[in-house]
């Protein structure tokens, strides 16, 4: 083990058990990965550098790695945001911090934080950080491009860090693969929401301050929906809708699986139990939004 995956595994091949691993250990990774963008002090840090505004500093934090890159390509690899947000963020960013600067911050401040939380299971954090080194190594990078760019960070010596590190790949991997499913669908970066929970005004206005998604961006989506037979006029996801939802989460979990057979499931056990305090301590420390922690504590 240890050499990066890249070989064409086909999708199709990968078991249930390794498919429902896969979903199943998305929820504890995303525990560890999210902390980047919730936690108090990484946003302070963040503001100490001089990106007081939360969605400059996600943005810049997020695509760091990538280098001082313009709004166009980070649009692409956030799918889910408005370009117009992204194209507010950067280069603005660039001209207050460096991305070298961004990355440096980010990994210090998570590093602090990881060892605060998890000062009473420091053993599980060092082996948890090398089984998720070992299973990123194991995720493909091509055509994934935040992968490849978290993949390309050296990987550092503080295990509290490596372990955020191995998460990120991990589930950056997972994240561009969804988006390939997402084109697939033909469903657009709006589309993208909505055929997740249908229409409410809750989430636009959760979407709007965090995505920067304008409504009448989200009347020309829904517009577009109803045509399809998606969602109903009041909303909710037709049959054709679920169907679709479903098909879409089934094969990230199948595009996901694959790394996880040959990462093996010894490794997995190891992996899974190593996590468990390290994923209960962060839920306690109630810095997580309630969606993260259910995916967190999923069975």
């Amino acid at each position: 083990m240890g050499e990066r995956y890249v070989t064409a595994m086909d999708a199709h091949d990968s078991d249930d058990a390794a498919r429902a691993t896969a979903r199943r250990m998305w929820g504890r990774i995303e525990a560890v990965h999210t902390l980047h963008y919730f936690a108090p002090t990484v946003l302070a840090a963040h503001a100490e550098i001089g990106l007081a505004e939360r969605m400059v500093a996600y943005t810049a934090s997020r695509s760091a790695p990538l280098g001082p890159v313009g709004p166009e390509p980070v649009s692409a690899m956030f799918y889910g945001f408005s370009p117009a947000m992204i194209a507010q963020a950067l280069p603005l960013a660039w001209s207050i911090a460096s991305p070298t600067t961004v990355l440096q911050t980010s990994l210090d401040a998570l590093g602090a934080l990881l060892r605060d939380i998890l000062a009473d299971v420091e053993d599980e954090v060092a082996r948890a950080a090398e089984l998720l080194r070992e299973l990123a190594l194991l995720h493909p990078i091509v055509g994934r491009a935040l992968a490849a760019a978290w993949s390309s960070v050296p990987w550092h010596e503080d295990p509290a860090v490596r372990l955020w590190q191995g998460a990120t790949v991990v589930r950056e991997s997972r994240g561009d693969g969804h988006l390939a499913c997402l084109i697939d669908a033909e469903l657009d970066g709006v589309q993208c929401h909505l055929i997740a929970r249908g229409d409410s005004d809750k989430l636009r206005a959760i979407m709007g301050a965090v995505r920067g998604i304008a409504d009448p961006e989200w009347d020309a989506a829904v517009g577009r929906m109803n045509e399809r037979g998606l969602l109903t006029a009041e909303g909710a996801l037709t049959e054709a809708g679920t169907q679709l939802r479903d098909h879409i989460e089934a094969r990230t979990d199948a595009l996901a699986a694959p790394p996880w057979v040959a990462f093996g499931a010894e490794a997995t056990a190891q992996l899974e139990a190593t996590m468990e305090p390290i994923v209960s301590r962060i839920v306690e420390r109630g810095i997580l939004p309630g969606i993260v922690v259910r995916k967190a504590t999923t069975a």
